[in-house]
Protein backbone atom coordinates (compact mmCIF):
# COMPACT_ATOMS: atom_id res chain seq x y z
CA UNK A 1 0.00 0.00 0.00
CA UNK A 2 2.84 2.15 0.81
CA UNK A 3 4.75 1.65 -2.27
CA UNK A 4 1.71 1.69 -4.42
CA UNK A 5 0.73 5.56 -2.91
CA UNK A 6 4.54 6.55 -3.24
CA UNK A 7 4.45 5.33 -6.74
CA UNK A 8 1.44 7.50 -7.49
CA UNK A 9 2.57 10.69 -5.51
CA UNK A 10 5.59 10.31 -7.97
CA UNK A 11 3.50 10.05 -11.09
CA UNK A 12 1.53 13.13 -9.56
CA UNK A 13 4.60 15.22 -9.48
CA UNK A 14 5.91 14.22 -12.62
CA UNK A 15 2.42 15.31 -14.10
CA UNK A 16 2.37 18.39 -12.44
CA UNK A 17 5.98 19.55 -13.70
CA UNK A 18 4.74 18.42 -16.78
CA UNK A 19 1.37 20.61 -16.64
CA UNK A 20 2.27 23.63 -14.61
CA UNK A 21 -0.86 22.40 -12.17
CA UNK A 22 0.18 21.99 -8.46
CA UNK A 23 0.01 18.36 -6.72
CA UNK A 24 -3.96 19.27 -5.45
CA UNK A 25 -4.70 20.38 -8.41
CA UNK A 26 -3.70 17.23 -10.12
CA UNK A 27 -5.05 14.75 -7.33
CA UNK A 28 -8.56 17.31 -7.60
CA UNK A 29 -8.43 16.60 -11.59
CA UNK A 30 -8.01 13.04 -11.02
CA UNK A 31 -10.77 12.32 -8.98
CA UNK A 32 -13.02 14.28 -11.44
CA UNK A 33 -11.11 12.06 -14.17
CA UNK A 34 -11.85 8.91 -12.45
CA UNK A 35 -15.46 9.77 -11.56
CA UNK A 36 -16.05 10.65 -15.69
CA UNK A 37 -14.19 7.00 -16.30
CA UNK A 38 -16.14 5.18 -13.76
CA UNK A 39 -12.79 4.47 -12.25
CA UNK A 40 -11.68 2.89 -15.66
CA UNK A 41 -8.57 3.80 -17.07
CA UNK A 42 -9.65 5.95 -20.13
CA UNK A 43 -12.40 8.15 -20.73
CA UNK A 44 -14.47 7.99 -24.38
CA UNK A 45 -16.59 10.69 -26.36
CA UNK A 46 -19.94 8.79 -24.71
CA UNK A 47 -18.30 9.67 -21.22
CA UNK A 48 -18.52 13.37 -21.69
CA UNK A 49 -21.15 13.25 -23.92
CA UNK A 50 -23.50 12.05 -20.76
CA UNK A 51 -22.62 14.93 -18.95
CA UNK A 52 -25.80 17.08 -18.01
CA UNK A 53 -23.80 20.33 -17.96
CA UNK A 54 -23.53 19.72 -21.84
CA UNK A 55 -26.54 18.74 -23.25
CA UNK A 56 -27.88 21.89 -23.97
CA UNK A 57 -24.22 23.63 -24.83
CA UNK A 58 -24.63 24.67 -28.70
CA UNK A 59 -20.81 23.81 -28.98
CA UNK A 60 -21.12 20.68 -27.20
CA UNK A 61 -20.19 18.48 -30.49
CA UNK A 62 -16.45 20.71 -30.66
CA UNK A 63 -15.71 21.01 -26.90
CA UNK A 64 -16.48 17.32 -26.83
CA UNK A 65 -14.00 16.34 -29.81
CA UNK A 66 -11.45 19.28 -28.33
CA UNK A 67 -10.44 16.44 -25.69
CA UNK A 68 -9.72 13.68 -28.34
CA UNK A 69 -7.86 16.02 -30.87
CA UNK A 70 -4.20 15.09 -31.14
CA UNK A 71 -3.27 18.60 -31.91
CA UNK A 72 -4.50 19.37 -28.21
CA UNK A 73 -2.20 17.51 -26.50
CA UNK A 74 0.93 19.35 -27.00
CA UNK A 75 2.62 17.40 -29.57
CA UNK A 76 2.96 17.38 -33.68
CA UNK A 77 0.01 15.32 -34.41
CA UNK A 78 -3.12 15.29 -35.64
CA UNK A 79 -6.24 12.95 -35.81
CA UNK A 80 -8.49 11.64 -33.52
CA UNK A 81 -8.39 9.27 -30.48
CA UNK A 82 -10.79 6.71 -29.31
CA UNK A 83 -10.13 7.27 -25.95
CA UNK A 84 -7.95 9.19 -23.38
CA UNK A 85 -5.98 8.17 -20.33
CA UNK A 86 -5.91 10.52 -16.72
CA UNK A 87 -2.21 12.15 -18.63
CA UNK A 88 -4.06 12.94 -22.01
CA UNK A 89 -6.98 14.34 -20.51
CA UNK A 90 -4.62 16.86 -18.07
CA UNK A 91 -2.86 18.33 -21.63
CA UNK A 92 -6.34 18.89 -22.70
CA UNK A 93 -6.97 20.82 -19.34
CA UNK A 94 -3.76 22.43 -18.69
CA UNK A 95 -5.05 24.59 -22.02
CA UNK A 96 -7.75 25.99 -19.31
CA UNK A 97 -5.21 26.76 -16.84
CA UNK A 98 -5.41 30.47 -15.81
CA UNK A 99 -1.77 32.57 -15.04
CA UNK A 100 -0.88 33.06 -11.37
CA UNK A 101 1.17 35.75 -9.97
CA UNK A 102 4.27 34.13 -10.35
CA UNK A 103 3.22 33.91 -14.06
CA UNK A 104 6.42 36.03 -16.56
CA UNK A 105 5.40 38.34 -19.44
CA UNK A 106 6.47 35.57 -21.80
CA UNK A 107 5.07 32.92 -19.94
CA UNK A 108 1.66 34.74 -20.12
CA UNK A 109 2.00 35.41 -24.00
CA UNK A 110 2.77 31.54 -24.64
CA UNK A 111 -0.44 30.58 -22.51
CA UNK A 112 -2.38 32.76 -24.30
CA UNK A 113 -1.29 31.52 -27.87
CA UNK A 114 -2.04 28.16 -26.31
CA UNK A 115 -5.15 29.09 -25.96
CA UNK A 116 -5.93 30.75 -28.82
CA UNK A 117 -4.18 27.71 -30.90
CA UNK A 118 -6.72 25.23 -28.85
CA UNK A 119 -10.17 27.39 -30.10
CA UNK A 120 -8.74 27.51 -33.35
CA UNK A 121 -8.55 23.71 -33.76
CA UNK A 122 -12.05 23.10 -32.33
CA UNK A 123 -12.91 25.14 -35.68
CA UNK A 124 -10.74 23.54 -38.07
CA UNK A 125 -12.30 20.46 -37.87
CA UNK A 126 -10.76 19.39 -41.14
CA UNK A 127 -7.29 20.27 -39.35
CA UNK A 128 -5.97 21.74 -43.01
CA UNK A 129 -4.52 25.22 -40.99
CA UNK A 130 -7.54 27.17 -42.04
CA UNK A 131 -11.04 27.76 -40.59
CA UNK A 132 -12.81 27.79 -43.85
CA UNK A 133 -16.58 29.29 -44.32
CA UNK A 134 -18.03 26.27 -44.59
CA UNK A 135 -16.58 25.46 -41.11
CA UNK A 136 -17.13 29.16 -39.54
CA UNK A 137 -20.90 29.10 -41.03
CA UNK A 138 -21.60 25.29 -39.24
CA UNK A 139 -20.16 26.92 -35.83
CA UNK A 140 -22.58 30.18 -35.91
CA UNK A 141 -25.32 28.60 -37.52
CA UNK A 142 -25.38 26.04 -34.02
CA UNK A 143 -24.55 28.89 -31.91
CA UNK A 144 -27.93 31.34 -33.34
CA UNK A 145 -30.27 28.62 -34.22
CA UNK A 146 -30.19 26.21 -31.21
CA UNK A 147 -31.00 29.39 -29.16
CA UNK A 148 -34.51 29.93 -30.55
CA UNK A 149 -34.14 33.00 -31.51
CA UNK A 150 -32.94 33.07 -35.29
CA UNK A 151 -33.64 30.72 -37.91
CA UNK A 152 -31.14 28.73 -39.80
CA UNK A 153 -30.97 30.76 -43.22
CA UNK A 154 -30.55 33.84 -41.01
CA UNK A 155 -27.63 32.41 -38.58
CA UNK A 156 -26.00 31.38 -42.51
CA UNK A 157 -26.46 34.85 -43.40
CA UNK A 158 -24.63 36.10 -40.36
CA UNK A 159 -21.79 33.83 -41.05
CA UNK A 160 -21.49 34.54 -44.41
CA UNK A 161 -21.08 38.46 -43.74
CA UNK A 162 -19.26 37.77 -40.71
CA UNK A 163 -16.75 35.63 -42.99
CA UNK A 164 -16.80 38.49 -45.90
CA UNK A 165 -15.95 41.09 -42.98
CA UNK A 166 -13.25 39.26 -41.89
CA UNK A 167 -11.65 38.72 -45.36
CA UNK A 168 -11.89 42.06 -46.11
CA UNK A 169 -9.75 43.03 -42.89
CA UNK A 170 -7.31 40.31 -43.70
CA UNK A 171 -7.28 40.82 -47.69
CA UNK A 172 -7.77 44.02 -47.72
CA UNK A 173 -6.98 44.40 -51.62
CA UNK A 174 -9.02 41.35 -52.73
CA UNK A 175 -10.43 41.42 -55.93
CA UNK A 176 -14.27 40.63 -56.21
CA UNK A 177 -13.85 37.69 -57.98
CA UNK A 178 -11.31 36.53 -55.75
CA UNK A 179 -11.75 33.62 -53.19
CA UNK A 180 -11.19 33.68 -49.41
CA UNK A 181 -9.56 30.54 -48.74
CA UNK A 182 -10.34 31.24 -44.80
CA UNK A 183 -9.07 32.51 -41.58
CA UNK A 184 -5.25 31.14 -40.71
CA UNK A 185 -4.11 31.23 -37.15
CA UNK A 186 -2.36 34.05 -37.92
CA UNK A 187 -6.01 35.65 -38.56
CA UNK A 188 -7.34 34.12 -35.81
CA UNK A 189 -4.82 36.50 -33.62
CA UNK A 190 -5.32 39.41 -34.87
CA UNK A 191 -9.10 38.97 -34.52
CA UNK A 192 -8.86 38.25 -31.07
CA UNK A 193 -6.06 40.37 -30.44
CA UNK A 194 -8.14 42.97 -27.93
CA UNK A 195 -9.63 40.19 -26.19
CA UNK A 196 -7.93 38.90 -22.88
CA UNK A 197 -8.46 35.09 -22.25
CA UNK A 198 -5.67 34.43 -20.21
CA UNK A 199 -7.94 34.14 -17.39
CA UNK A 200 -10.80 34.21 -18.87
CA UNK A 201 -11.31 30.50 -20.21
CA UNK A 202 -12.90 28.01 -18.23
CA UNK A 203 -14.84 24.69 -18.33
CA UNK A 204 -16.92 24.72 -15.61
CA UNK A 205 -19.10 21.96 -17.46
CA UNK A 206 -17.19 19.44 -16.36
CA UNK A 207 -17.55 20.45 -12.50
CA UNK A 208 -14.33 21.81 -12.35
CA UNK A 209 -13.83 25.76 -12.11
CA UNK A 210 -10.27 26.29 -13.72
CA UNK A 211 -9.90 29.62 -11.56
CA UNK A 212 -9.44 27.50 -8.60
CA UNK A 213 -9.49 23.97 -9.86
CA UNK A 214 -11.80 22.24 -7.32
CA UNK A 215 -13.77 19.71 -7.90
CA UNK A 216 -17.94 19.71 -7.93
CA UNK A 217 -20.54 17.06 -7.45
CA UNK A 218 -20.32 13.86 -9.73
CA UNK A 219 -21.95 14.20 -13.01
CA UNK A 220 -24.32 11.65 -13.06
Amino acid sequence: MGASQTHSEHKFQELADKTGFSLEQIINLDKRFKQLSRNEETISRENLDSIPALANNPIRKQIIEAFFDKRNQHQDEVGSLQEIGFEQFLMVMSHFRPPNLKTTEEERLAMRREKLRFLFNMHDTDNDGTITLLEYRKVVEELLSKSGAIGQEAAKAIADAAMLEVASTNVPHMEPDEFYEGITFEHFEQILKGLEMESRMHIRFLDVDTTTMHCGKPAS
